[in-house]
Parts: C-alpha cells; structure tokens; sequence
C-alpha cells in the first residue's frame, strides 16, 4: 500500500489518486465479457461495471452515493457510458431485492457487479457460486469465493479522528453517537469514535444510541432531538439515509436559533452541503470512507486482469482509505494541528485504535 506523510492535509483526502498495491488474480482475462456498444461511446466495451445499493438507495448522501460516484468516475475515466457494457446500477428497496438485482447484472453481462453493503453478503455468495464467470466485489463484507473481492475499511480511524474532533469543539462535554444496525461495521465507528473522546478527555461522556435502520430518517431526527435537548451538543452519526434525520433535527434548531450550538460530524462523504441552514452550516466536519477510490481502485485492477478474487482488502488512514473533511472554518486552525497529531499518530502506528467497542 502506497503510504504518504500526514500534514494539516488530513482535511482533503479528496486528492487519493492510487492505493492500495499488489493483490491476488483470481480469474484470468478470458472471462471478460464482450458486449454491444450500447455502454459505450461508438467503442466495444472491454469491461463494464455494476452495482446494486444497499436499502439506503443510491442518493443516500453517504455510502451508496459514494461507491455510485466512483463507478461513475470510472465510466467517465474508460469512455463509458451508463447503460450494458458501460456502468449501472439498481437500486434495492429491501433485502428481498439483492438476489434479483446482483443477478441481473450478472445476465446483462457486466463484468464486475459490486455488492453495496455488509447486508448483502449472504446474497453475493450464494450469486457468485450460480454466476461464476462474473466478478463481484463486496463492499464492507467477507464472501470467500474465488469471483469475490471483500473490501473492508479501518472505519475505526477515521472515526478515532472525528472524536478527537468533537471532544477538542464540545462546549458543553456531552457528545453524542447515532448509529444505524448494530452490525461490526457500524461498531467500528463506534469503537473508533468513542476511542478518539477518550483520547483527548477521559471524562466526557458519549451518548450511544442505535437505530435499527439505515433509511429511516424520522429515526435520526428523533434521537437526536433527545440528544441535543440533553444538552449534547455535538453528534456522530454512521446512520447512512437515516443520519439525513440528525441534520433536519440539527438545522431545525439553528433555524430557529441562530445561536444554537448544535454540530452534526457527517460520515462516509463530506456532508458539508446537508448541514446548510441560510448563512449558517451545522456541519462541523464529516468523516470521509473513500468508497468511490476502492471501487475504482477494484475495477481498474479487475479490468488490467488483476482481479482480486479470494482476497479481502482493507483501506485505512495510510492509504488515504479513512480520513476527515475539510470544516470549511468551523475547527479552528489551533485545534486542526491537534487532530493532525494525532493523525500522525495513527498513520505512523503509535496509535492502534480497535475495532470493537471496549467494556
């Protein structure tokens, strides 16, 4: 894995270009799938690229958005358009539907269809042994099958910096943490956030409450107006479309209090563009999951035919894998040098955050 120095840059991991180094071939170039150039800009496609979203849906502003972002990328990058042998996607509405749709894909020949989604491993693995000449790849999950890439992330670093965050910014020492299902990938943001308070004030105290759901706004805005008029004043949430719900909640407040102190930290993508409240912005920094540079990432090895089959692949902070947006001015400059600290920390292995929640 290609490694680079920490400075203040934390804030802008945008600039990834390459990670992640060598990894197994699993299948070899022939089961590559000619299709017609429908996909395409007047050229036969090569290679095309897939996915099926989680229940969160592809606008989810957070995960889904992401991987969808980066296959768009990709397309763009290769010439493709959207469509069979370019990139596509469907969008699940509940669990029913990740069986039918992976297998869709799978008809219409593309040749990498991505699984969005601890959720759907269950789905992915029963696919991938009907559907053997096409590669998948899940995301946040582990399927050990020869056609399956597993791609992980250390969530638990990124979210070790957005609770250093937060406990440096808290006026009031009271932090809270919204989660969706109370599955290993979303307690690895707790872990990891819960972890990074600890770091900075052992005292403060983080408020954890689940969910049950990651598309379930009404869900988010209620815990977090249970938070917030707990005197709480900044929340994490790792909630996907239900984390839409905190920000509502949070931009209610400050509509109708321009001197309220309420904080959302976003997740997955930088959600700067949801804490807007007129000339205000709630948003006090996001913790950024590059999903769009793992499923690029995935899809240009898969196309060179260095799919990574049978491997599972974890992206952290020295990779540029897991990281924190930039505030936009809500941290102030005395307070970034601090988190980058820690940062270095992390990066360098003086830190070693863990993955599960501590008794």
């Amino acid at each position: 894995m290609k490694k680079r120095k920490f400075g203040l840059a934390l804030s802008m991991l945008l600039a990834a270009g390459t990670i992640l180094g060598a990894c197994g071939t699993a299948t070899d170039k022939g089961n590559e799938k000619e299709s017609d150039a429908t996909g395409t800009n007047g050229e036969t496609a090569e290679f095309s690229v897939a996915m099926v979203t989680d229940v969160g849906g592809v606008d989810d502003k957070s995960f889904n958005q992401s991987a969808w972002k980066g296959i768009q990328e990709w397309g763009a990058e290769h010439n493709l358009n959207k469509g069979d042998g370019g990139y596509d996607y469907l969008q699940s509405v509940d669990d029913s539907d990740y069986i039918p749709n992976l297998n869709a894909l799978a008809r219409r020949d593309f040749n990498l269809v991505y699984g969005v989604g601890f959720l759907m491993e269950d789905a992915i693995g029963e696919i991938a042994q009907q559907q053997k000449e096409t590669e998948f790849a899940i995301i946040d999950g582990v399927v050990e099958e020869p056609n399956v890439a597993s791609v992980l992330f250390k969530e638990q670093e990124g979210a070790f910096l957005a609770g250093v965050a937060a406990a440096l910014m808290s006026e009031t020492k009271k932090i809270g943490f919204v989660g969706g299902m109370d599955i290993p990938v979303i307690e690895r943001f707790e872990a990891g956030f819960v972890e990074g308070v600890k770091a900075v004030d052992p005292s403060i105290k983080v408020d954890i409450q689940y969910t049950g759901a990651f598309d379930k706004a009404e869900l988010g805005k209620a815990t977090a107006n249970r938070m917030y008029s707990s005197d709480i004043d900044i929340i994490f949430h790792a909630a996907g479309g239900t984390g839409n719900g905190v920000f509502t909640e949070a931009k209610e407040r400050k509509k109708a209090d321009a001197n309220a102190n309420v904080w959302v930290i976003g997740v997955d993508s930088d959600q700067y563009d949801e804490g807007k409240v007129g000339d205000h912005n709630v948003t006090l920094t996001s913790m950024l999951k590059r999903v769009d540079v793992a499923v690029k990432d995935i899809a240009n090895k898969a196309k060179e035919g260095k799919f990574p089959g049978g491997e599972t692949i974890v992206f952290g902070l020295s990779d540029d894998g897991v990281g924190l947006a930039d505030s936009r001015g809500a941290i102030p400059q005395e307070i970034l040098d601090q988190i980058d600290e820690y940062a270095q920390k992390l990066a360098s292995g003086e830190i070693e955050v863990p993955e599960h929640r501590q008794k």
